[in-house]
């Protein structure tokens, strides 16, 4: 991973069959093929998957999957960044994930604090 970059764009109709494969393969539980999100490739082969939703004045994580091999890399760290990135595109004032589960650890130390039921970043 070292000196590689890791392309962020978003899930395209075309994706299908690879998104599926890789969360068969990584994912904790099945999940469905997001409608909107973001994948991330390293070296031209998936590695994360990001499912969001857009509210009014937020951008929810749904979902974050990261290829069990290369978690604790940053791969992570950069798909939110890249979340946080549209939601200032688009004009959201912040970044929302309703349940963290496993990941509040990570999910803290990237800067979301716990509102109530929500774990948030403010944009």
């Amino acid at each position: 991973m070292r000196g590689q970059r890791l392309f962020v764009r978003p899930i395209d109709a075309s994706d299908t069959a690879a998104i599926t494969a890789f969360l068969a393969r990584h994912g904790e539980r099945q999940l469905e093929i997001p409608a909107r999100g973001l994948l991330g490739k390293l070296v031209g082969d998936l590695v994360a998957v990001m499912s969001i939703s857009i509210t009014a004045d937020s951008v929810r994580i749904d979902d974050l999957t990261v290829a069990t091999e290369l978690r604790r890399k940053r791969i992570g760290r950069v798909m939110v960044n890249e979340a946080l990135q549209l939601a200032k595109k688009i004009d959201r004032s912040r970044l929302e994930v309703d349940d963290a589960g496993a990941a509040i650890g990570f999910f803290r130390q990237v800067g979301f604090v716990q509102d109530g039921s929500q774990w948030v970043m403010r944009v």
